[in-house]
């Protein structure tokens, strides 16, 4: 992973600098796995994320905004009771792990002066955050561990904390050459592994840094490449980076060795920030619509299954003209036969050649009515047929629908998925769930708001009931509507009649990003005046249709996305 030991010296480094002193202000606990504390310090608010996220562990100060649960959890008003107002007395690294230790100076229910740390372990899956008092003792924490799960500690109310097992490895820091090539063997290969085995806080990637600033790695390259990058750290001289080659990957070095478009920025919490934008939100919205994405995917495929069988019967239907012809030559013959016949052999008048045709009978039927039933069965055909044709094209309205709320879901944020939910109830998709809370009459629709390099305001729906607030109650009809053309996506609107050309291109990223083409290139992309864009009657929701557009075409960039968000 990337959140390694050095990206933790950084971090600790940078909130220590930007905190120590300040005074915690308000604590929030927006998911299961994340804190959010608010400190005010050198006369501005910041805001410290602390996530056990089991895929997106993170310590770092974050410009985020998060929706926090009307109701705390425990642990979070458990940190309230002792947090709250306190003063941060120091943030710091323990050795070179990935642990973060923040100290704090409170007032107990006596009033008396004493200290607690939060403990954040940022280890993957086993990741945690834990409130210690003045004795090392745990008040609580994020995930609990019972003595049944890890017998090397309990992560329990009441118990003394134990850190996690150490791993007796060399510091990597004011080492001499000698030493260094002591912890390395040059005959025994793969120097990068022996480089991650030997050192604390070095990281796979940061070795293989060092192995390509070494080039041919010798007893004297080696240590040269290995102590000016650590030379950097030690001095708290980092570079922030992230670098896109064939995955995202992040470092306080610069990563020489991957080939790819590298991004620098200011600080460590600036580069997280980015790296981790919509990644957590993306995989909770994963975990939390696992039950909706396979119930859309499998209609969508019994409605490709209908359109199919569909198709046939038509093909079928279109062969309806020799019921018709069956019956012209029964009845222009009908002397030829006599109740009890099973078949007759008759001349086809049609037919240049002079042919001739068996036509099957009814032996219980007299010939009339055996000309009759064939004529019915032409009849029958005929008519299904419009009938069929009608049933494709709502099948395959269905199929675009279904397709819209597939897209919805791949690019909503968590607040977005319960709308997603109660259209579906709506629609009678899904049975009603029982609401602990009832939602009130008339709330609208949150929308994603974004601006633009010059400052105009965009708005964008996000699923089909944001969509048609936006689109038919909020936004005026003078002001301009985007949507991908052809392709299922968010609807825009640019809130303000005079707007630059970077304004338009820039709201038509938006509608690419947030569209089933968001990982393609030259994304066609419509816009008109909202005046243009009407909702059929009886249309699902979401649906509109529009005229008097433009089209112009564009490339998502999520760079750009994360720039806007306000």
């Amino acid at each position: 992973m990337s959140f390694d030991g050095m990206v933790t010296r950084a971090v600790a480094h940078e909130t220590n600098e930007a905190l120590k002193g300040g005074r915690v202000t308000k604590i929030y606990q927006p998911y299961s796995a994340d804190l959010l504390l608010v400190i005010r310090s050198g006369g501005k608010n910041h805001q410290l994320l602390l996530s056990a996220n089991p895929s997106y562990a993170r310590v770092h100060i974050t410009e985020e905004s998060y929706a926090n649960p009307k109701e705390p959890p425990m642990f979070c008003m458990l940190l309230r009771k002792h947090l709250e107002g306190s003063i941060i007395e120091e943030i710091n690294q323990v050795e070179n792990e990935r642990i973060i230790h923040i100290t704090f100076k409170a007032r107990n229910d006596l009033g008396d002066m004493t200290t607690r740390t939060l403990v954040a372990e940022i280890m993957g899956r086993h990741s945690n955050v834990m409130l210690l008092n003045e004795n090392s003792m745990i008040l609580d924490s994020i995930k609990h561990l019972s003595p049944s799960v890890n017998r090397h500690r309990t992560v329990m109310p009441g118990q003394d904390y134990v850190a996690p097992p150490e791993q007796n490895k060399v510091s990597p820091f004011k080492l001499s050459e000698e030493d260094f090539l002591k912890q390395i063997d040059f005959n025994a290969g793969k120097l990068g592994s022996q480089l991650v085995q030997a050192f604390s806080g070095v990281s796979p990637l940061i070795a293989n840094e060092v192995m390509h600033r070494a080039g041919l790695a010798t007893r004297s390259t080696l240590p040269e490449a290995f102590r000016a990058i650590f030379e950097e750290f030690y001095h708290h001289n980092y570079t922030p980076q992230m670098v896109l080659s064939s995955k995202e990957n992040f470092s306080v070095v610069s990563l020489t060795h991957i080939n790819g478009e590298s991004k620098s920025f200011q600080s460590v919490s600036e580069l997280l920030d980015r790296f981790y934008y919509g990644k957590a939100d993306r995989d909770r919205v994963k975990q939390q619509t696992n039950d909706l994405e396979r119930f859309l995917s499998n209609e969508r495929k019994k409605n490709e299954k209908k359109v199919k069988k569909l198709s046939k019967t038509i093909q079928e239907a279109k062969s309806a003209d020799k019921y018709q012809l069956l019956g012209e030559l029964l009845t222009a013959n009908m002397h030829m036969v006599k109740r009890g016949d099973a078949e007759v052999e008759v001349q086809n008048y049609y037919d240049e050649e002079g042919g001739t045709v068996t036509i099957e009978l009814n032996p219980q039927k007299s010939p009339s009515d055996n000309a009759q039933q064939y004529f019915k069965k032409y009849n029958k055909a005929k008519n299904s047929i419009e009938v069929l044709e009608e049933q494709i094209v709502k099948a395959h309205e269905e199929i675009a629908y279904l397709d819209q709320l597939l897209q919805q879901l791949s690019s909503a944020s968590p607040r977005d998925i319960e709308e997603i939910r109660e259209e579906l109830e709506e629609e009678g998709y899904i049975k009603k769930r029982s609401r602990k809370q009832k939602k009130k009459k008339n709330s609208k629709p949150q929308l994603d708001t974004y601006e633009s390099t010059d400052g105009t305001e965009i708005l964008v729906g996000k699923n089909n009931k944001q969509n048609e607030y936006l689109t038919n109650k909020l936004a005026a009809r003078s002001e301009t509507w985007l949507h991908t053309k052809d392709i299922p996506g968010s609807h825009v609107v640019i809130r303000n009649r005079d707007y630059s050309e970077q304004t338009l291109l820039e709201a038509a990223n938006l509608a690419a990003y947030y569209s089933k083409a968001r990982e393609s290139g030259s994304v066609p992309v419509d816009y008109t005046e909202v005046r243009n864009v009407k909702k059929p009657n009886g249309a699902k929701p979401g649906f509109v249709t529009y005229d008097h557009q433009n089209t112009l075409y564009v490339t998502p960039d999520e760079d750009l996305i994360y720039k806007m968000k306000k």
